[in-house]
């Protein structure tokens, strides 16, 4: 019986192994002309464990910066292990990972310019989600297609532009991950936050106390201004501080289960 159970250990952790090394992938990539921003961007795509063996629709999560979710070798700075953290908690979710422009990183995913940096054309690029890309994820796959179940999510300038995504597209995205916000990169973004109609979208707010100077405060007043817009007893926000978190794939890809379970609940 001993050498039977050894033999099923060792079984187990070549397949593991092998899956590794030889790069079998939970994830799939295709390309799609993005009109509004004169390119072609690819996609990459997680669906949950059964997906094929099942007619179920399923909501939908539509990340940013795809090169750093899924994969270590295109990753900037090491990766969110998505797909490897969905299996582990068995959520029935499609990830949709859009990726970014490289040297176009930053004018996508920031709504107002910065005096220094310039940026400010995240309204083509969620125009692309919004109006191309989704309905394509929708023909061709099993979806959730409302707004509770669409969720937009991203760290750093990618958790501003999906904080920005829900006031400005509140009936196709009701949810949103935003981690380690750029709010820095211009104060326009709370004035918008002021002015935008009362959000009724979930949103998970995320920083670590180790970050820059002004992350936790902007991070807080930002929750203030929501909290003044809208009921707290209905539980919409949550605000996490990481103590001795970092701006980092590390603090993000630990965080991220605990997060997705929270707003798809």
């Amino acid at each position: 019986m001993k050498v039977i159970f050894s033999l099923i250990i060792v079984f187990v952790l070549l397949v593991l192994f092998s899956q590794k090394v030889f790069g079998q992938k939970r994830y799939t990539t295709f390309d799609i002309e993005a009109p509004q921003l004169k390119v072609t961007k690819k996609i990459w795509v997680y669906l949950p464990l059964g997906y094929e063996k099942s007619s179920e629709s399923y909501p939908v999560i539509y990340m940013h910066d795809a090169q750093n979710l899924f994969d270590a070798k295109t990753s900037y700075a090491g990766e969110w292990k998505v797909d490897e953290t969905l299996d582990s908690l068995k959520l029935k979710v499609i990830v949709i990972g859009i990726e970014h422009g490289n040297d176009k990183r930053l004018d996508e995913l920031t709504p107002f310019k910065h005096e220094e940096y310039s940026g400010g054309n995240a309204d083509a690029y969620l125009d692309f989600i919004v109006s191309t890309l989704k309905p394509q994820v929708d023909l061709k796959y099993r979806t959730k297609t409302k707004a509770k179940h669409t969720t937009i999510f991203g760290s750093s300038l990618g958790g501003l532009v999906s904080f920005y995504a829900v006031l400005k597209y509140p009936k196709v995205f009701g949810n949103a991950g935003v981690f380690s916000p750029s709010f820095w990169f211009t104060k326009d973004i709370f004035d918008y936050a002021k002015k935008a109609k009362k959000s009724k979208a979930k949103l998970y707010f995320l920083c670590g106390d180790s970050e820059s100077e002004d992350m936790v405060s902007d991070m807080e007043r930002m929750t203030k201004i929501l909290s003044e817009n809208r009921s707290d007893c209905k539980h919409l926000t949550k605000e996490v501080i990481i103590k001795e978190g970092r701006h980092n794939e590390k603090m993000w890809s630990q965080q991220f289960g605990e997060a997705v379970l929270w707003l798809l609940k």
